[in-house]
């Protein structure tokens, strides 16, 4: 379990040896805890796809429900564990991570309760847990991913003006072009003069049209008939391609800043955050010892 005095030599209490198995993955039993942790994760997300399933519930249910009940258990003796050792158990509970180790084993106790029973989608947000394995940039030492990670959101965060005025841009160009194909093709009628659907019934169902033409989706379940309808997709059309690079551009920008320093996998005992410098000694969001 690896070194059991603390950094002031005196032995380490059960917390602080727990603390160490549960939040670090710099020891071997931090990093086999984690691994087990994770393969878990991943056999209680196959069930819960596996019972959305309807031959294979039908077949397997009884199975089924006793895997799920079997992880939700693991999972909720491994939150109380995390909630025990931690130094300061409210910043673990509303920290990212806690909130999604809460809400990977709600949904299953949801399903005991009885407004809730015989509700298969409340079981079926189980599937949350997926989030969990973010903690695998953490538990198998990918300091170089966790800093890239970092690195992606200070870009997107330094361009978010730029980024605000592009989506203002592409929204603008989206009612406006809504609009207009709405009043080309929406008003249309047939011999006898009764109106016809054409899919543009509407500037919200336009908008509809213009938001998938232009992000290149083009779905097929609306379009244009006459002349000057088609000539606006046209349009749309080119313009979403120019736009597609325009975010890509940004963010890239951002990107090419001189790189930044390596990260490493410890969590701060004090506020629970993640993302220290390889070379500190305290926490550089609270200051707290490392």
């Amino acid at each position: 379990m690896g070194n059991r005095f603390n950094q002031s030599g005196e032995p380490q209490s059960w917390r602080e040896r727990a603390y160490e198995v549960i939040f670090e993955a710099d020891t071997p039993a931090g990093k086999l805890f984690d691994v087990v942790l994770l393969i878990a994760i991943l056999l209680s997300v196959v069930v819960v796809m596996f019972e959305s399933v309807d031959s294979f519930r039908r077949k397997h249910g009884e199975l089924l429900l006793k895997a799920e009940w079997l992880f939700t258990i693991l999972f909720t003796i491994e939150y109380v564990m995390r909630i025990l050792c931690a130094r300061r158990p409210l910043r673990y509970i509303f920290s990212f991570y806690g909130i999604v180790d809460l809400l990977a084993i709600v949904p299953t106790y949801l399903t005991i309760v009885p407004v809730f029973t015989g509700v298969p989608s409340t079981q079926r947000l189980a599937v949350i847990r997926a989030l969990r394995l973010l903690r695998a940039f953490r538990i198998f030492k990918l300091a170089h991913m966790l800093s890239e990670a970092k690195a992606l959101k200070q870009a997107i965060w330094a361009a978010r003006a730029k980024i605000a005025v592009f989506l203002s841009t592409v929204l603008i160009a989206i009612v406006l072009v809504g609009s207009a194909m709405h009043l080309i093709e929406g008003d249309r009628t047939d011999e006898n003069g009764n109106s016809i659907a054409t899919g543009f019934d509407s500037i919200p169902e336009s908008m509809y049209w213009a938001v998938v033409t232009m992000t290149t989706v083009g779905y097929g379940d609306v379009s244009p008939t006459t002349a000057i309808g088609k000539t606006l997709a046209a349009c749309m059309m080119m313009l979403g391609y120019c736009m597609i690079i325009v975010p890509t551009g940004i963010v890239s920008a951002e990107l090419a800043q001189p790189t930044r320093k390596a990260i490493t996998t410890q969590v701060c005992p004090e506020c629970m955050a993640e993302g220290h410098d390889k070379d500190a000694i305290h926490c550089k969001f609270c200051g707290g010892k490392l």
